[in-house]
């Protein structure tokens, strides 16, 4: 079991990279997670869904995803609560305080899906949640030290050095854990090491006369790990801007809405060599020179429409379609394109009606039983092969879906304007989609560069991520401590 003397050090893509490297020597690996809290989640072939890192871990040990390689996945929906999904099937909304009470009752069915899991695998790796010392929480733990200990699963801590203060993190959080918690951590890595990894051999016998672990190896920064999707919003926080960006002849610019899910439909427009994508913070104005505004996917449409408000985006938006700008709306960024979004039984917070931006003649009503499906089909203009999923609340009509955007199993889905510049679509991971894609940024503009292979970078990195675990790490020592 992988956990963090932190959040966001690296957890999801090295066990991403161990799913891949063991499975290249020949055993069968499977990802697990017992909780995980994200609004980045993925639809499994049953119908469930789980966090988008599993996802990509499963890939990674080509196998398909499962409802019980993420038992419980949070989605939050405000600063205090999140919706609770149990082994795929949403089963409520909880406060943080609330939550706590509940998790000793989910940890039976965290361990039923494990044992599940394991079921012939030679070999599963097993990713915590934020800081394996968090003990104020300790006493009701499932994503860390709580189910190491009842599921009896050795633990590696992951360092990330690149935040500073590595040493401290891993002695500290050391100190922090009980006598049996200590008798199941069998060593560390270090992670997003930068320079001359020979100038930390010191640290290593500093915390080893510390703590008496074990290193099993400091993994050098891999700039391959930024082409792989990323698991929560976190990462958006550290995004960095194209140093080419200003040659970059197509701009896209998408706000960072209070709620955003599922950002990473964005990542297949980034990757291309001439799309700069920018995600616009709070308090800042849209730029006037975009020629595509991206409304991403939200856990909560109706307050997040307030909030788009709040920033006066909707006024820039209106003077991007003014100025014959383009506008894509994915799932709550759909419902948002159209004229009311109503919620009757209070599904995302309290019941009511809210206005939309008015730019698609249709309404969304939510309730009923939440879409979780995959699904494929084509784009309508293009004839261009389009696939993803479907995960949504709420139902969409209106007479701007007899101008569909896309098919689906021989099914109209989606709408458009009249002149084609606006569109809103159900489908996440559309732009992953090659022939789509490239067919889509040529409308916007003609392009001088070729564009890329989506899907095959994310194998190229998935394989360069194995490799750099095989170089850097102690493979044969981790399995050795996993038996």
């Amino acid at each position: 079991m992988l956990q963090g003397t932190g959040s966001d050090v690296g957890k999801s893509l090295l066990a991403a990279g161990l799913c891949r490297a063991y499975l290249r020597r020949g055993l069968s690996v499977r990802p697990f997670k017992p909780q995980n809290m994200s609004n980045n989640a993925a639809v499994t072939p049953d119908g469930g869904e789980i966090g988008r890192a599993q996802a990509l871990q499963a890939r990674a040990a080509r196998v398909p995803p499962s409802v019980h390689m993420n038992p419980v996945l949070l989605k939050p929906t405000t600063d205090i609560g999140a919706q609770v999904v149990v082994q795929g099937t949403v089963e409520g909304n909880a406060k943080a305080r609330d939550y706590h009470a509940l998790k000793p009752k989910l940890m039976p069915r965290v361990l039923e899906s494990f044992d599940i899991i394991g079921a012939g695998a030679d070999l599963v790796i097993v990713e915590g949640a934020g800081s394996a010392a968090e003990v104020n929480l300790r006493d009701a733990d499932i994503a860390n030290m709580g189910f190491a200990e009842a599921a009896n699963v050795p633990v590696v801590l992951i360092g990330d050095i690149d935040r500073g203060g590595v040493i401290a993190s891993v002695v500290g959080t050391h100190a922090l854990l009980s006598e049996s918690e200590r008798a199941l951590v069998a060593g560390y890595v270090i992670n997003k090491f930068r320079g001359d990894v020979t100038l930390f051999d010191p640290a290593i016998d500093i915390m080893a006369e510390r703590t008496g672990l074990t290193c099993f190896g400091v993994l050098p920064h891999l700039p391959e790990a930024a082409w792989l999707p990323k698991e929560d919003a976190m990462a958006l926080d550290r995004r960095e801007e194209a140093d080419d960006a200003a040659a970059r002849p197509i701009k896209v610019a998408v706000p960072r809405l209070a709620r955003i899910a599922n950002f990473d439909d964005l990542d297949p427009l980034a990757a291309e060599p001439d799309v700069t994508v920018e995600i616009i913070e709070p308090g800042v104005a849209l730029p006037g020179d975009a020629d595509l505004v991206v409304l991403p996917g939200t856990k909560a449409t109706r307050p997040d429409l307030a909030f788009l408000r709040e920033q006066g985006w909707d006024v820039d938006i209106a003077a991007h379609v003014r100025r014959g700008g383009r506008v894509v709306g994915l799932c709550g960024g759909y419902q948002m394109l159209g004229t009311t979004v109503t919620d009757p039984d209070g599904v995302e917070g309290p019941a009511g009606e809210t206005s939309g931006l008015g730019l698609l003649d249709i309404t969304t009503v939510m309730g009923g039983d939440k879409t979780l499906t995959e699904a494929a089909g084509t784009e309508i203009a293009s004839g261009e092969a389009v696939r993803g999923y479907e995960m949504h609340m709420g139902a969409t009509t209106g007479a701007g879906r007899e101008r569909p955007w896309l098919t689906l199993g021989g099914m109209p889905e989606g709408a458009m304007s009249a002149d084609g510049r606006i569109l809103g679509s159900y489908l996440h991971g559309l732009f992953a989609s090659d022939g789509f894609r490239h067919a889509f940024l040529e409308r916007i503009r003609a392009r001088g560069a070729g564009g890329i292979a989506y899907e095959t970078r994310i194998e190229a990195a998935l394989e360069a991520l194995a490799d750099h675990m095989e170089e850097h790490l102690d493979l044969d020592g981790l399995l050795a401590a996993a038996a």
